[in-house]
């Protein structure tokens, strides 16, 4: 479908999500495919809540115990895994576990690139480089490797990232967040027109939220 003939003010699909959420890492695939098979239909977003901010960060070794155990169901619900290096991270216990810097990351992809579509990829990209790769978020230079298959520019990205303007935007959208009412990760709220509608809020399996957008679209399709 060429630029000329897209539909203008599709509804939106607003993914809200954290880095550092295994659950969340567990819905992106889901969301990947929906943004495939309604290609046309909607138009596909990513929110960072900031799940670990203020007193809540630390090293992972404060919460890890919790986070071990849940990492088996998560594998067995969503079919994702977790990798060994992930876990490895965890049990040495001393990774700082911080939501701003990575989702500081996201914001400034999505300034770089003005790409829902892309920074929903970008997005997906950072969570597999924590869960699969065990790679340090809070680290600038591990998001270089990530930019590659988007061609964006290092240098500019590295300059914004390091802005205060940056750290504004994360903070900006965590507070966007909370204001909707968004209370854990993920959730999924479908825009249509002027109307929001919670689509999910934790883990669904593609064809239980497949089945409830396409009943969303039906319904305001017959308004």
């Amino acid at each position: 479908m060429t630029p000329e003939t897209t539909p203008a003010n599709l509804p939106e699909l607003l993914y809200i999500q954290d880095p550092l959420c295994g659950w969340c890492y567990g819905t992106s695939p889901v969301i990947s495919r929906l943004q495939q098979e309604f290609a046309g239909r909607l138009d596909v977003s990513v929110l960072c809540g900031g799940m670990v901010k203020g007193e809540d960060v630390g090293p992972i070794a404060d919460s890890w115990e919790g986070l071990r155990t849940s990492l088996h169901e998560v594998e067995e619900v969503t079919g994702v895994q977790f990798g060994e290096a992930f876990k490895a991270l965890g049990a040495a216990g001393e990774y700082v576990y911080d939501s701003e810097p990575p989702c500081r990351a996201i914001a400034t992809f999505r300034q770089l690139t003005q790409d829902p579509a892309r920074t929903v990829a970008f997005a997906h990209a950072v969570q597999a480089a924590l869960f699969r790769d065990g790679q340090d978020l809070n680290n600038p230079s591990t998001y270089n490797a990530l930019l590659a298959p988007f061609e964006v520019d290092v240098v500019e990205f590295q300059r914004r990232w390091a802005a205060p303007e940056s750290a504004r935007a994360a903070q900006q959208e965590f507070a966007a967040v909370a204001r909707i009412g968004v209370e854990g990760f993920p959730t999924v709220v479908v825009r249509i027109g002027e109307q929001g509608y919670v689509l999910a809020r934790g883990f669904q399996p593609y064809e239980q939220m497949s089945a409830g957008l396409e009943q969303l679209l039906r319904e305001e399709a017959g308004r």
